[in-house]
């Protein structure tokens, strides 16, 4: 369940005691399912915001499977996980802005073939195209690409924060059905 104010101890029921625990408070009690709460909107935005950086993860599954859990307010997760994967992509683009320094390490996000192609895409269309950040192939290309070419922060992280956001919407609507 999760909390919509903040919690006092006072306000905690007592642990109950069972037959079946021999009289031993029951193992779970509600603090430990704030810290459970917290603990769960925390993995899912270090998931996205990991996913968004140069580290091979999963957001949208982990996102998926906590909608359907059925015990996490949808709206919230979908802003953990937007928040999370913007953030992240903050780091591609920081690293656009040194990328001569990096450009050809092994961990680099991206190839120079996917930066020569993001870049004309961008030269293209613009700062608009950073709405496509979300794209599993070529996003974190654009991101870098928006760094390199000295895009300001605050219309990056607008731009970027809408396109990640659109596509979380997206999916948390499909896994309830909606779409």
């Amino acid at each position: 369940m999760p909390w919509s104010r903040t919690v006092k101890k006072r306000d905690l029921p007592e642990p109950k005691l069972t037959a079946e625990e021999g009289g031993k408070p029951a193992l779970f009690l509600p603090e430990m399912a704030l810290v459970l709460d917290i603990g769960i909107y925390v993995g899912l935005f270090t998931a996205a915001f990991l996913a968004a950086t140069v580290l091979p993860m999963q957001s949208e599954a982990l996102l998926v499977g906590l909608i359907l859990s059925g015990h996490h307010p949808v709206w919230t997760l979908v802003s953990v996980a937007a928040v999370g994967n913007t953030l992240g992509a903050v780091v591609n683009w920081m690293l656009g802005r040194g990328i001569e320094r990096f450009r050809h390490s092994r961990w680099f996000p991206a190839s120079d073939r996917q930066l020569e192609k993001a870049e004309r895409w961008y030269h293209r269309f613009g700062r608009w195209s950073l709405l496509l950040s979300w794209l599993p192939v070529g996003g974190d290309a654009l991101t870098v690409i928006a760094g390199v070419l000295k895009e300001p922060l605050p219309n990056f992280l607008l731009l970027v924060f809408v396109g990640k956001t659109a596509r979380y919407i997206v999916l948390a609507a499909a896994t309830q059905g909606v779409l």
